[in-house]
């Protein structure tokens, strides 16, 4: 294997590069924004110039890598090793200049994440993990929040871009899990979340259609911070749940039971 000490180094220092350039970018300039699958599924310029950034430096360093990337192809190489970037994670917050989008880099070894790193640009943290040594802000060990209960929980969630025509809109499962919780986040940006739960800032988390690029990196780091992650589909459509494991347990339980 490759030295996952040395990828990490490197993967932070892209993923700070590509943040303090979308935090200068959001500050002094316009930017175009465009459509994706929805109206509500933005990407910007800034998305794509973040992503070739990365995509750029991975290619320099490790030119015989697969790279999954949200904003472009997939680059089959026939690697054993996959990176997968998330660039922006939080399109719609940073189109609107809401201060809640994060860079999102993780490594793959065949289908495993070993290594990932999330920056949170506009409050400059770097959070990083490598499987089986533990997960860091900013070179601090974090953990996971002690909630085992829902009634005493914090939890995240998030919407599909095509809640307005799909089945799993998440509505029936946020209006059940909202009256069992003490409260309720939806920030905008997964990558986000998932290391709010890393850190035991945020108890628990669940979302439905989440694609491997939002999670890579955020669920090494959960588990890694010695939470839990579960994923599964519903309806055909991916779920994933973040936590303690008794708090999966329960959002699964409640989740679960609306669809099966």
């Amino acid at each position: 294997m490759i030295n996952l000490v040395d990828a990490a180094v490197l993967a932070k220092e892209w993923a700070l590069n590509a943040g303090k350039m979308q935090k200068e970018k959001l500050k002094k300039e316009s930017f175009k924004i465009d459509t994706k699958s929805t109206l509500t599924d933005l990407v910007t310029e800034i998305d794509l110039l973040s992503e070739d950034m990365i995509r750029a430096k991975i290619e320099r360093y490790y030119p015989e890598h697969n790279i999954l990337g949200e904003e472009s192809d997939y680059s089959d190489k026939n690697s054993k090793y996959t990176w997968v970037i998330d660039p922006l994670d939080g399109t719609n917050n940073y189109a609107s200049s809401y201060p809640i989008y994060c860079v999102s880099i993780a490594l793959k070894y065949e289908s495993e994440v070993v290594m990932g790193v999330i920056y949170i640009p506009e409050l400059d943290e770097i959070y990083s993990a490598i499987k089986g040594k533990g997960a860091y802000n900013s070179g601090t060990v974090i953990n996971i929040s002690q909630k085992t209960a829902l009634n005493s929980a914090l939890v995240a969630t998030g919407f599909p871009y095509d809640k307005k025509d799909t089945k799993i809109d998440n509505l029936a499962p946020f209006n059940k899990i909202l009256k069992e919780i003490r409260g309720i986040r939806r920030s905008g940006s997964a990558a986000f979340d998932l290391v709010a739960v890393a850190g035991g800032r945020i108890d628990a988390f669940w979302e439905f259609k989440l694609k491997e690029w939002d999670y890579a990196a955020g669920g090494l780091l959960i588990k890694e911070a010695g939470g839990e992650v579960y994923q599964t589909e519903l309806e055909d459509e991916a779920l994933f749940i973040a936590g303690s494991r008794e708090l999966v347990a329960e959002l699964r339980e409640i989740i679960e039971n609306i669809y099966l």
